[in-house]
């Protein structure tokens, strides 16, 4: 009789996870429950972040016990704080407004989870996310969208490499959120009607500005100049850490127009403002590119760009090609780019790969 494969998956405490974890055990595979802790001492049951963390570790148990599968808490913790929550906030610091989720899942919940699972003995792992997997006709493996098209994922995953892609399973790919609810009612899960997260797991609250206040401290730069694109200022800004691109409420301003951000300057210290139809660009430049359905992007290859999680795409074609920098050209003129966000691209349902946004 044939071993089952051993695969782990990162059990969230959240329906997705553990929906996932079941249709594993109906496929075959012997399956251990991760659970993967972010939050360090001094935030672990004190903040709100770490109050959350302790719900879905319990909820998480719960799921494993139902489905009689093993279940192990690992601490994540000194990655997450390295690869996220130091970037994110240097990156704010710059000027630029970075995903954290994007990071978190190459470095945290593949690299160091694909590392800590292999010494659980299991050869693959998995996840809830809302995205498939498949290999593609020049042999390359490819992320691609899943069946619930509100609750595509697959933004958030085109940092990840052929070697990662090659050991995950995506099981929830194939079905909608609808179908996900269902199968977790009819198993009895504990956690089938749990709300889906909406936020950044570290800022619960979203107060993006006070978490930065506590992480950066002295570092911060104080208030300085909102100006006009001329370099007229015509007011005082609080913070490069409270704005970004395209932002129009709670600009304090009163111009007698409504009026927009346009570009963060950290080295001024200034906010700069502009009409709404400034903030539209033909044209970006991107950077630490990572190829995924193609070997590598190539002037003259054309796509569909995504700027942002919520953007419906615009096609677009490769304009220059340099090593790990590329510039796009956009069919249509995109709105508010915003440096440190990832530009996404898609061939068809697959993604082509992505980068940062640089300019």
């Amino acid at each position: 009789m044939c071993e089952k494969k051993k695969i782990a998956i990162g059990l969230s405490g959240g329906v997705d996870s553990s929906v996932a974890a079941y249709l594993l055990k109906e496929q075959g595979y012997e399956v251990i429950g991760v659970t993967m802790k972010t939050c360090g001492p001094a935030d672990s049951g004190q903040s709100a972040w770490g109050q959350r963390e302790e719900t879905a570790v319990k909820d998480a148990a719960k799921v494993a016990d139902t489905l009689g599968i093993p279940h192990v808490v690992l601490d994540f913790s000194g990655e997450f704080r390295r690869c996220v929550i130091d970037y994110f906030v240097e990156e704010y610091l710059h000027g630029r407004t970075p995903n954290p989720c994007n990071v978190c899942n190459r470095f945290v919940k593949w690299e160091a989870l694909l590392r800590e699972s292999a010494r659980l003995g299991a050869e693959e792992i998995a996840t809830g996310h809302y995205a498939r997997i498949h290999r593609l006709e020049n042999g390359r493996l490819a992320v691609c969208r899943s069946a619930a098209d509100g609750k595509d994922q697959t933004y958030a995953l085109y940092d990840l490499t052929q070697e990662q892609l090659a050991c995950t399973r995506m099981p929830v790919g194939d079905y909608t959120k609808e179908e996900i609810r269902g199968i977790a009612n009819r198993m009895g899960l504990p956690v089938a009607a749990k709300k889906d997260s909406q936020d950044i797991c570290f800022i619960p609250d979203g107060d993006y500005g006070a978490f930065l206040e506590r992480e950066a401290g002295n570092r911060l730069p104080g208030p300085g100049n909102f100006v006009l694109e001329d370099g007229t200022v015509v007011g005082k800004h609080e913070g490069i850490i409270h704005y970004t691109i395209g932002q129009r409420k709670g600009l304090k301003i009163a111009l007698g127009r409504p009026v927009f951000v346009k570009k963060i300057d950290p080295v001024r210290n200034e906010v700069v403002l502009s009409d709404n139809a400034d903030l539209f660009t033909g044209h970006l430049t991107a950077e630490k590119i990572n190829p995924m359905s193609v070997e590598r992007f190539c002037p003259g290859q054309e796509f569909v760009a995504k700027i942002r999680y919520s953007h419906r795409g615009t096609p677009c074609r490769i304009a220059a090609a340099d090593g790990d920098r590329i510039r796009i050209e956009f069919a249509e003129k995109v709105r508010a780019v915003a440096p440190g966000q990832p530009v996404v691209l898609y061939d068809g349902d697959d993604v082509a790969g992505g980068g940062i946004i640089v300019e």
